[in-house]
């Protein structure tokens, strides 16, 4: 009697296989995406540059910060088009933006309802929150006090 393997059609046994590689990646994307968070004082110090632009509104260094962040990867809470923000932190000895960013979510309000601190913005009914990518929205921290 053959081995079952070899009494498997080819197409088979090669759907298994995609099936099996599938799962080991879900499961380990799942793994990553649960509530891994980053400190303040272990981030990038051009991160805190950034979380101090981003505290006094501005003036960003690039265009593209403060502008809409469409969470098109969903690796963030669902949430309305315009929650997410983005924001870039810059990479010493890159020409362009490069991959480091902070991404803040923030209930909107009227401004100056509560008092503000480095993570937490006074126009933000939920005083925002704050997350951290260093490879271009492949994966997120959020970052904590």
């Amino acid at each position: 009697m053959r081995p079952l393997w070899t009494r498997i059609p080819l197409w088979r046994l090669a759907g298994l296989v995609v099936a099996a590689v599938l799962l080991v990646h879900v499961l380990a994307r799942g793994d990553q995406q649960q509530s891994r968070e980053v400190r303040v004082h272990d981030l990038p110090a051009e991160a805190l540059v950034t979380l101090e632009h981003i505290q006094r509104g501005g003036p960003y260094p690039y265009d593209r910060d403060n502008t809409t962040f469409g969470n098109y990867e969903q690796l963030l809470p669902e949430a309305p088009r315009g929650h997410y923000r983005e924001y870039t932190v810059a990479t010493p000895g890159v020409r362009h933006r490069g991959t480091r960013r902070i991404v803040v979510g923030c209930e909107r309000q009227r401004p100056a309802m509560q008092p503000a601190g480095l993570l937490r913005l006074a126009h933000c009914r939920d005083g925002g929150v704050f997350y951290y990518t260093a490879d271009h929205y492949r994966s997120f921290r959020r970052i904590v006090e």
